[in-house]
């Protein structure tokens, strides 16, 4: 039966998307965020073709609980403080609390969009073998200009797999003798090889410094 002309609709709204976060490099530094996050938005490709996505590193929800130290693509490295149950647009979602200590900022992830999200377990044995063996290949730069090779470097970085952050900090590495980096390069090289050894910490239950130098071991076999 049709409703009565001017009655409303009851029919019930969608639900509206959890805000994604914001990427770290757009925040001051020593910023606090306690928010939800989602996926966020891949950068929008220009008109050469742009790089591959990246590989599906997400874990299920149900994989992670608290102390477990975990990745989150635009973040890095975090912990797991638990899982909570939060209301949001009317309706209890559970999340998954995720504290970044060196940033002061705390995550909270839908647990059913942590796959989407790619939240994930710190790397296994072999795919950071496999990023420390990037490490000591010869760089690969492409005749590109510098906005379109920096847009592919930050895509990577953000990709959350160490491989591809290997592959940053390997194109963008200077020996001793060699021209110096730009401003910009050097950013980026820096965020790729902080985020790398932040990881090659939590797996080797080391600090930041030692991470760094054992990387830079690896970038010398080149």
């Amino acid at each position: 039966m049709k409703p009565p002309a001017g009655a409303k609709s009851t029919s019930p709204q969608p639900e509206p998307p959890v805000a994604a976060k914001t990427p770290a490099a757009a925040r001051r530094p020593g910023m606090a965020e306690d928010q939800a996050a989602a996926p966020e938005p891949s950068v929008a490709p220009g008109p050469s073709r742009p790089a591959p996505p990246p590989k599906p590193l997400g874990n299920k929800g149900s994989d992670f609980k608290a102390g477990d130290h975990v990745v989150y693509p635009t973040h890095g490295v975090g912990q797991v403080q638990g899982i909570e149950t939060m209301s949001a647009a009317g309706l209890e979602l559970k999340v998954i609390v995720v504290t970044f200590e060196e940033n002061r900022m705390t995550l909270r992830v839908p647990l059913g969009k942590a796959a989407s999200a790619g939240l994930r377990m710190l790397a296994n044995k072999d795919m950071m073998g496999e990023a420390l063996d990037t490490l000591k290949g010869r760089a690969r730069i492409k005749r590109t200009m510098w906005s379109r090779r920096a847009q592919e470097y930050e895509q990577k970085i953000n990709s959350g797999d160490p491989v591809q952050i290997a592959e940053v900090v390997r194109d963008l590495h200077r020996n001793a003798g060699q021209p110096d980096q730009s401003f910009s390069e050097r950013q980026i090289y820096e965020l790729a090889m902080d985020r790398l050894a932040a990881e090659v910490a939590a797996l080797d239950r080391t600090d930041k410094t030692a991470a760094m130098n054992k990387l830079l071991d690896y970038l010398k076999q080149g």
